[in-house]
């Protein structure tokens, strides 16, 4: 008797299961079926619009990185014009221009584990250095370019320094005044001759 009683129990358990699992599909069917059409975008679908343009940036950036590359291996003789080499030698750069050595080292172990030259590193941090005041620390393009040009030509020197270094010095105010001729003594401080008595 006792074992038709957990048998009668069981059965009522599972059935009350299924019916419980059935009602759940159902309410959740029903609740995607009026999400799908109250017109609030899935988030899925907001996603799906972003990609399209956020493809274009990047395949833009990409292409602008092929040609920096291309640009850097025909300009740049020897291994600091390898792909690696510029790419790691300019983050080096540009890290040590924010101050994030700690970083720059370990990109700089890197750097030299691919075969790439210290000195190539050197000479671009200090083409950068000479550019400080032209390089707008709130627009990242601007460090960005200036530490590709510094790659590209290490020896690049500002347009006002190479300016004013091809020119002569010009005068300064105190030398741009013709020079005084010696002053004679004027005759009222010239001492009179004594009269003769």
């Amino acid at each position: 008797m006792r074992q038709r009683v957990f048998e009668l129990r069981n059965a009522v358990l599972r059935r009350s299961a299924a019916t419980l699992a059935v009602s759940t599909l159902v309410l959740l069917v029903g609740l995607s079926g009026a999400f799908a059409q109250s017109g609030t975008p899935a988030p899925d679908q907001g996603k799906a619009a972003a990609q399209p343009a956020d493809a274009a940036k990047d395949a833009a950036q990409n292409q602008r990185r092929t040609d920096e590359f291309a640009e850097a291996a025909q300009v740049v003789n020897g291994p600091a014009g390898n792909p690696e080499c510029v790419w790691l030698g300019r983050r080096v750069v540009r890290l040590m221009w924010r101050d994030d050595l700690d970083t720059a080292f370990r990109h700089l172990d890197l750097y030299d584990r691919f075969g790439c030259p210290g000195g190539h590193i050197q000479a671009a941090f200090r083409c950068l250095t000479r550019f400080g005041g032209q390089i707008d620390p709130k627009i990242a393009e601007t460090l960005d370019s200036r530490v590709h040009a510094c790659w590209i030509n290490p020896a690049s020197q500002p347009q006002q320094a190479a300016a004013t270094a091809s020119q002569p010095a010009a005068p300064t105010a105190a030398n741009s005044q013709p020079p005084q001729p010696a002053a004679s003594p004027s005759p009222a401080a010239s001492p009179s001759p004594a009269p003769s008595k």
